[in-house]
């Protein structure tokens, strides 16, 4: 699609500075040409924007007067960006109808407008509601609902039950309802105990490759509304997570942890259960998460790569540590009382 500056900038409410120009593409700013539009965002890339060959960028006003091309101005260039892509780069819906391939019940309620690829199952009572876009493989449970424009990539699994909300993107391998895992012991063995709740997602929600979501126990997992979720992400029965909050991949919460609104959860982060993490908390990566966080801020644990000869000298250090507080223990134990009877005025240590 070729679509002018000028248009983009009404459009999302930026203001043209220069030519205006006809952009068909999107670029990054070192392999931009005249057709495309790029974007300055992190100023640590400020030095390609003199010798980009972009027909367009757009960055932020500081930044205007050093673009050798049209400008596009705005507060948040990253926002602006990914709506301008969007428009230059429409997605192809898949045609309506079911596919030959696919297996329908003849209980199962399929909107007219939705789409649902070859070699689909959906199951008895499941409801997919107008424009729904169901690709190819994906298995619907029996009785799941499926709302308004919902896209599911390939491969997904929503399991009996389910409810997903309205625009939620789940990408290939996501499985949104699989029994949790809960187990009671008897002896040495160990006895399923039946998951007997549900999952809920919210709108808007995007669901990574390979992550899964399990279905609680009782009652429900839910996902609240604008929820992002990375590739191979694990959330355990019985979680709650608020409105906006976003986790990276290789996170995993443990079943019962409750997360507030507009969190992030970076990559590889671990949580244990039957926590409370309040809104806006922020754990970077790797942070492994073992008490409830209430107030908002930033977590971190965890140590950063370091060169292996400087971890082997911590690591054999902190292996004396037992040792070196004892030692200490030992010396407070014959200095401190000789410091007293030399002062008597010294008060006593507690």
């Amino acid at each position: 699609m070729v679509i002018a500056a000028s248009q983009l900038a009404a459009e999302l409410g930026m203001t043209l500075i220069g030519d205006d120009v006809s952009l068909s593409r999107v670029a990054p700013l070192h392999a931009a040409d005249g057709d495309s539009l790029s974007f300055l965002a992190d100023r640590r890339y400020r030095e390609r924007l003199a010798g980009t060959r972009a027909g367009a960028v757009i960055l932020r006003a500081g930044d205007a007067e050093q673009a050798p091309c049209a400008a596009l101005v705005t507060d948040n260039p990253e926002l602006a960006f990914a709506r301008a892509a969007a428009l230059l780069h429409p997605r192809t819906r898949p045609a309506a109808g079911v596919h030959p391939s696919a297996v329908v019940d003849a209980s199962a309620v399929i909107h007219p407008s939705a789409s649902v690829g070859p070699l689909c199952v959906i199951d008895a009572d499941a409801h997919i509601a107008a424009d729904v876009e169901i690709g190819p493989h994906c298995s619907i449970g029996a009785g799941a609902q499926v709302d308004e424009q919902t896209r599911m990539v390939a491969h997904v699994v929503v399991c009996p039950g389910a409810r997903i909300g309205a625009r939620v993107l789940l990408h290939p391998g996501a499985i949104i309802g699989r029994e949790g895992f809960g187990f009671a012991k008897d002896g040495e063995r160990w006895v399923r105990i039946p998951q007997l709740g549900g999952v809920r997602l919210g709108d808007d929600v995007e669901i990574g490759a390979n992550s899964t979501v399990d279905r609680g126990a009782l009652e429900d997992t839910v996902i609240g509304d604008g929820v992002k979720i990375d590739n191979l992400v694990q959330i355990g029965h019985n979680v709650i997570i608020g409105e906006n909050t976003a986790m990276a991949a290789c996170s995993g919460i443990s079943g019962s942890t409750q997360i507030g609104a507009r969190c992030t959860v970076a990559g590889a982060v671990g949580m244990a259960g039957h926590l409370s993490i309040g809104d806006d908390v922020h754990f970077t990566g790797m942070a492994m998460v073992t008490r409830s966080q209430p107030n908002a801020g930033v977590y971190s644990s965890g140590i950063p790569a370091m060169p292996n000869a400087d971890w082997r000298r911590s690591i054999a250090r902190l292996r004396r540590l037992e040792a070196l507080q004892q030692r200490v223990q030992r010396l407070e134990q014959l200095v401190i009382p000789a410091r007293h009877e030399d002062d008597p005025a010294q008060p006593p240590t507690q």
